[in-house]
């Protein structure tokens, strides 16, 4: 078993080799470009799609960006490895029109922890569910489906959990407006 973070990065990388890093060929325009005090400072590098991370700092010891179709293979390594799942959570970022789902694992003997994220368009909101593989995401599916209107296909139960069924909207979208309580209206 690879329980370390060493070793799960190795497994990612050779499971999802996109997610590999190569340092990007310099562009026509930044060739000829010479250092100066009137050049622009380029953005920092984007981080790297699987990266080991400091648990102290964040809380999780790797951190793997896996496309939306990967998210089920992921999965299947982390449970092959003994990971359970500890949450599913989605962040709203409607300038950039997508979901972000974040999907915590850890490793109880090990504690080893792992976050796997992945985004999806926001006007199709829909990802395959891991309750086939985590019987514990199904309840952690529910909420996330509630809250921020993700539909996860395959889902074997996708009724409401926490909220009435007859609740309009996705509270925890940035754009959600509340309906008016008539029984509160004076």
């Amino acid at each position: 078993m690879s329980r370390c973070p060493d070793n799960l990065l190795e497994r990612f990388q050779e499971l999802f080799p996109a997610m590999n890093m190569e340092k990007p060929a310099p562009s026509e325009e930044s060739a000829g470009e010479e250092d100066g005090a009137d050049a622009a400072v380029p953005p920092p590098p984007p981080p790297p799609p699987c990266r080991k991370t400091e648990h102290a700092k964040v809380g999780y010891d790797l951190d793997a960006i896996v496309e939306p179709h990967q998210i089920e293979e992921a999965a299947k390594l982390l449970d092959h490895e003994g990971f359970a799942i500890d949450m599913i959570t989605a962040v709203d970022w409607p300038d950039a029109e997508q979901f972000e789902l974040v999907y915590d694992f850890m490793h109880f003997q090990a504690g080893t922890r792992v976050c796997v994220r992945t985004r999806i368009p926001r006007d199709r909101p829909e990802i395959a569910t891991l309750a086939h593989i985590y019987p514990g995401a199904n309840w952690h599916e529910r909420e996330t489906a509630e809250f921020y209107g993700i539909q996860f296909t395959g889902h074997p139960n996708p009724i409401h959990l926490l909220l009435p069924e007859d609740f309009v909207g996705y509270p925890l979208r940035k754009d959600f407006k509340p309906q008016p309580d008539p029984l509160l209206e004076p």
